[in-house]
């Protein structure tokens, strides 16, 4: 089994330099909407992520797109490289300050541009 996130954005190019730039993923699949991305693809390290705009999802399927602005996901990624997350973070605003966890997780969380939460792990 394989499960893979879809976040739903308002617009794909404000999170694309989050995602690809900064913390080091690669576009794999891009779905023109226009003269804009309806949707992509990421990947990085076995793991993947995809962007898709809420106008294009609503097109697609829209019993799983809510009313009005787009709803807001939470995503916990664990990582093997916890002092690679900090450095890709560098001047970007943190929402989650980091901690350890009583469950053994060393954790920083932040809101990427789409609006939904990244919250970075690695294990004690």
């Amino acid at each position: 089994m394989k499960i893979t996130s879809v976040l739903l954005v308002d617009e794909i190019e404000k999170s694309l330099p989050f995602w690809v730039e900064r913390m080091g993923f690669e576009k794999t699949v891009e779905v023109p909407e226009g003269d804009r991305l309806g949707f992509v693809i990421l990947v990085r390290d076995g793991a993947e992520l995809m962007l898709q705009t809420i106008a294009s999802a609503r097109k697609d399927a829209p019993v799983f797109v809510p009313e009005g602005s787009s709803s807001r996901a939470s995503l916990f990624i664990e990582v093997e490289d916890f002092a690679d997350v900090l450095k890709r973070l560098e001047g970007y605003p943190v929402a989650l300050a980091e901690r350890t966890t009583f469950y053994g997780m060393r954790e920083i969380g932040v809101i990427e541009p789409g609006g939904h939460n990244a919250i970075f792990a690695a294990r004690t």
